[in-house]
């Protein structure tokens, strides 16, 4: 589900609170329970986009780690297959044998230079895409953390605000109860403990 999906579910929220039965205006609300719960469920079903793009990112990474290999020992299968050619163009003049070890040691030079280029391309390649795919995943990690966080504090708070309208309308019963059954009308409690509806 996209991002604004789940800010649609908390805004369905939202309204579902307002359009709760007051009994103490600005105070208490009685809700539907089992509708609040519903809404609570689908948000915590819900991830924004940015975690997905989290997980792409840290996808990347190890698809550019293997690009990395992969080119890296492409360079060094060029350069063996490089080293061979000129190694059998070598044996072919082995007819001028000072001429032909000239050209040996001058081509086993050469294929070490290009071998030694290769690997230090390779390593430079990796540490880079290594960097790259670090710095992308810590990047995603703390936006998603701080976007999760985020919602875990709403959906928290929002949960208070349904156990402590359950809690109340507990309250009003069990007041209710003692009033008809038991109480004398001029012990009925004239302060009720306060309930927290407050999001803040």
């Amino acid at each position: 589900m996209q991002q604004n999906g789940v800010y649609d579910l908390l805004k369905m929220l939202e309204i579902s609170l307002e359009e709760g039965f007051p009994i103490i205006p600005r105070k208490f609300t009685v809700v539907k329970t089992k509708e609040i719960e519903t809404l609570i469920d689908r948000i915590y079903a819900s991830l924004p986009v940015e975690v997905q793009e989290a997980r792409a990112f840290l996808r990347r990474r190890d698809e550019l780690q293997m690009e990395a290999q992969q080119k890296a020992e492409k360079i060094i299968a060029d350069a063996q297959m490089e080293a061979d050619r000129k190694l059998s163009e070598a044996d072919f003049i082995k007819a001028l044998e000072r001429e032909g070890i000239r050209i040996r040691t001058q081509v086993q030079e050469e294929c070490e230079e290009i071998k030694r280029k290769a690997m230090e391309e390779a390593e430079n390649i990796r540490m880079q895409a290594t960097e790259e795919a670090m710095k992308t995943r810590e990047g995603a990690e703390l936006y998603a953390e701080q976007v999760l966080t985020n919602l875990e504090h709403d959906l928290t708070k929002l949960q208070q605000v349904v156990k402590n309208g359950q809690v109340y309308m507990e309250q009003l019963r069990a007041d209710s109860y003692k009033t008809t059954y038991s109480v004398p009308p001029n012990s009925y409690r004239s302060e009720k403990t306060p309930v927290n509806f407050d999001l803040k």
